[in-house]
């Protein structure tokens, strides 16, 4: 899975730059900084949902490079909780309602992009991966860590507007989705387990001159 992964993000990366190597400009540097509220569950990999959504949030920046006024490569570093509701857990006492919170700290890259006529809109695919940075439930408020992979990889997509507020600043509205294809549990003798994550953010977008 994992050399998939690289070998999907280094061949958009080559179709990329041969599409726009005729029309690149001079290499500007977009950063960004976003937060919202995002929608996670699990699945098995033939897409059957078995638990509930876990409303959570998540933190992101990012950086872009431009290849051109409609392409570029987009990276971000995201603080993304994951997980889901409607799950139980058992303790020498019983079992007992609780949902999962999974944080992982989430490196997609992406190509991005802008079109319309003033390149308002955005669209970006690409990969992730993701490092499992703490797993609990709610209820007994156990440590689950060991319990699940310390990575996750998957696709990524989204599509975006930015409201232009000055000639570098602009202030972004956007939508994600990830689907992991990598199982989240350490050892799991059943069915493999994958993320699911959607989100909406809200940011500022800072262009470097």
């Amino acid at each position: 899975m994992k050399k998939l992964l690289t070998s999907v993000i280094y061949l958009m990366v080559l179709l990329i730059s041969h599409a726009t190597y005729s029309q690149a400009q001079s290499g500007d540097i977009e950063l960004g900084f976003g937060i919202g509220p995002s929608f996670a569950s699990v699945s098995d990999f033939d897409g059957q949902a078995n638990a509930g959504t876990l409303t959570s949030f998540n933190i992101a920046a990012s950086g872009e490079y431009y290849f051109s006024d409609r392409w570029g490569i987009k990276m971000k570093l995201i603080y993304d909780n994951k997980g889901w509701s409607d799950g139980f857990i058992e303790d020498e006492t019983g079992f007992f309602d609780t949902d999962y919170k999974l944080g992982y700290l989430t490196i997609p890259v992406m190509a991005n992009w802008h079109f319309s006529k003033n390149r308002n809109w955005y669209l970006n695919f690409g990969g992730y991966a993701g490092f499992l940075l703490s797993a609990k439930d709610t209820t007994l408020d156990t440590d689950l860590k060991e319990s699940f992979s310390s990575t996750d990889f998957g696709l990524t997509a989204g599509i975006g507007y930015g409201f232009r507020l000055n000639d570098q600043m602009r202030l972004f509205l956007e939508y994600e989705e990830q689907f992991g294809f990598s199982d989240i549990f350490e050892f799991n003798p059943g069915d493999a387990i994958s993320n699911r994550r959607s989100s909406f953010n809200l940011g500022l977008l800072y262009q470097l001159k």
